[in-house]
């Protein structure tokens, strides 16, 4: 059978990334551009400056990528391409790229929703087997999605208002953290204690998740602090913080697990990178004998391989676009 190799282009916030992949599973090379020590002191993303540097950046992140994978676009099956979700700005800049390398080297051209992308990085590292639950946690996204076969995703719940990412974000800039500020926020959770008392959000029988209220809680708590005179004790409050939000995120996914009948779960997204998450859902699925699947840290943030791997089996399905595909800066995983 014939090896299929396809490069992937993702852009859809502060990362510019090509990535080529052989058949979904094998990672030939990944470069990444990265931009947070320019928005670094913006304390976040800065949409306009995000664009202006993929515009710099794209053309020499394909053309290394390239050269470290020793192959030509000619050897190239298909471009896979992000077009939404994300910031409008961003995207459409690896999008363009991705129809100008479509229509010189006559290549077809594979759309990819981000968020397949990431529940994609998985197969990097194991094979998909169905039917499969999948928790993505990222700064946009909290979602328990089934599948049943390749491409074919059931939302089960999402969140309702932040995402868990962006509150973590949020809380860490709260504790004078600096951006980005989940995975210090992490770390400094390990040198504290939950000893101050939060709410767990949205404690029901639904799919869905809610951290505005947790987010408000911490602010609130913060306040009251400060007005009473009390030193902050920033480790356990970062404690007390990521203990409530990693238990909704837990108790959620168990119980969607035994709900349907799930024996295996993949995370994925940035926040899959959070240690405390890892610990607590690796113990959970040891508890109720379900295979557990979190790819390495460099496919948990956004990069173009997780795009290339969807890429292949989108590919396979026969998923085709053409040059009038746009980005979209909000749109549902279908």
């Amino acid at each position: 059978m014939k090896d299929i190799y396809i490069l992937g282009i993702e852009s859809s916030c502060d990362e510019t990334s090509c990535a080529i992949v052989k058949n979904g599973k094998e990672e030939i090379a990944t470069i990444i551009s990265s931009q947070i020590d320019i928005h670094e002191e913006f304390g976040g993303v800065v949409p306009e400056i995000a664009s202006r540097e993929h515009v710099k950046n794209i053309t020499i992140v394909i053309e290394k990528c390239l050269k470290e994978a020793n192959m030509t676009m000619e050897e190239m099956d298909a471009i896979a391409i992000t077009y939404g979700p994300g910031l409008i700005g961003s995207l459409l800049i690896g999008l363009e790229a991705a129809k100008t390398l479509a229509y010189i080297y006559q290549k077809p051209l594979i759309p990819i929703h981000h968020i397949a992308g990431h529940i994609y990085a998985n197969s990097l590292v194991h094979e998909l087997k169905f039917p499969l639950l999948a928790l993505v946690v990222s700064g946009g996204h909290t979602e328990l999605v089934k599948m049943k076969d390749h491409f074919q995703f059931e939302k089960l719940g999402g969140t309702l208002d932040d995402a868990i990412g962006e509150c973590y974000d949020k809380v860490a800039r709260v504790l004078g953290l600096p951006y980005p500020g989940g995975p210090k926020l992490d770390q400094l959770a390990k040198e504290g204690n939950p000893t101050y008392p939060l709410p767990i959000p949205l404690h029901d029988d639904s799919y869905n998740f809610s951290f505005s209220g947790l987010k408000s809680a911490v602010i609130n708590l913060v306040h009251k602090e400060k007005q009473a005179g009390r030193e902050i004790r920033k480790a356990d409050l970062a404690a007390s913080f990521q203990q409530v939000a990693v238990e909704s995120l837990v108790s959620k996914t168990k119980k969607a697990l035994e709900n349907e009948n799930i024996k295996y779960l993949i995370v994925a997204g940035g926040v899959a990178a959070n240690q405390k998450l890892r610990i607590e859902i690796t113990n959970m699925c040891q508890e109720l004998g379900v295979t557990l699947s979190i790819p390495p840290l460099k496919f948990c943030t956004d990069n173009a391989a997780m795009i290339a791997s969807a890429g292949y089996y989108a590919y396979k399905l026969g998923r085709r676009a053409d040059y009038y595909l746009n980005s979209i800066s909000s749109c549902p995983l279908s």
